[in-house]
């Protein structure tokens, strides 16, 4: 017996899972797409409120107010979660108390603010499997991912924030997708999205000469400047890229001395991007080609 629930697929309908300011709703929206964004922080639902009032009003914009958590035991939808602000950097707020101690020992601090928890499964119900479904929650970002095990069919591409910690979970993140049924993949620095250039002849959309903010998440789909590659290359891939964490990164021996921390500033003015950075995993579906 078929467990998993038909729901229907939409071609014009993208998910901005972790919205933030809007920097991605806003590249969606311009390119012609309907966008469901997501997003707990209260003081940037209401900045998103403000800067897409319009889009709000025509019926292309739905912010979903509140922090995605697992339901389990019969939880009750809306019941409110812990989420933690951060008030240095605002894209780190996160439910997730390991991500909390992880960039406390950065020099970062969080306050508390009770918000209401959402149900991801019900909002796919809801609103319907999207084309692409962008994800960047800070440490969440599976619990989507496992919601749509419910589902069929499968968005045509997803993109989440990869693990830079731990390569066990990396590798379980790139099983999840697989069992989902993503068989093409590509790591893509998050750093240098503000080098991205939108092509002319955009495959995703409408061209709208975009100009990519820092923090963005950049281009998707099929207009990704890479080459599609199966798992067994990318985990290749991550594992260079995870020696680059253990030499640059934020756990790293050079980050641990000062005169280490002004070599990389030098070293990351000159490339222009953070080193080694963070990356986010893209993943085409079969589905894609039809």
């Amino acid at each position: 017996m078929n467990s998993q629930t038909s729901t229907e697929a939409h071609k014009d309908l993208l998910y901005d899972i972790g919205m933030h300011r809007g920097e991605d709703t806003d590249y969606y929206l311009k390119k012609g797409f309907r966008v469901i964004g997501f997003e707990a922080d209260p003081e940037l639902i209401e900045y998103c409120k403000s800067r897409f009032l319009p889009a709000i009003e025509r019926g292309r914009l739905v912010i979903v107010e509140g922090a995605i958590v697992e339901q389990q035991f019969g939880e009750t939808v809306g019941r409110t979660v812990k989420f933690y602000r951060n008030l240095e950097n605002s894209v780190w707020g996160t439910i997730n108390d390991t991500w909390v101690h992880k960039n406390e020992k950065l020099g970062t601090h969080y306050r508390v603010v009770e918000v209401k928890g959402v149900d991801f499964t019900e909002c796919l119900k809801k609103y319907g499997i999207p084309y692409y479904m962008k994800i960047d929650i800070e440490g969440s970002d599976t619990i989507c991912l496992r919601s749509l095990l419910g589902f069929e069919p499968r968005p045509s591409y997803v993109s989440m924030e990869s693990e830079k910690v731990s390569f066990e979970k990396l590798r379980k993140e790139l099983n999840l997708l697989e069992q989902l049924g993503y068989d093409e993949l590509q790591a893509i620095q998050q750093g240098s999205v503000h080098c991205q250039a939108e092509p002319t002849s955009s495959h995703e959309g409408v061209y709208v000469g975009h100009a990519f903010q820092q923090g963005s998440s950049g281009l998707f789909g099929k207009d990704l400047p890479g080459g599609w590659k199966s798992k067994g290359q990318i985990l290749r891939e991550y594992k260079m890229i995870f020696i680059l964490y253990r030499l640059f990164g934020d756990n790293s021996l050079l980050n641990k001395f000062m005169i280490g921390r002004r070599f990389m500033r030098v070293v990351e003015g000159a490339l222009r991007r953070p080193l080694p950075g963070w990356f986010d995993t893209h993943a085409r579906h079969p589905s894609a080609a039809s």
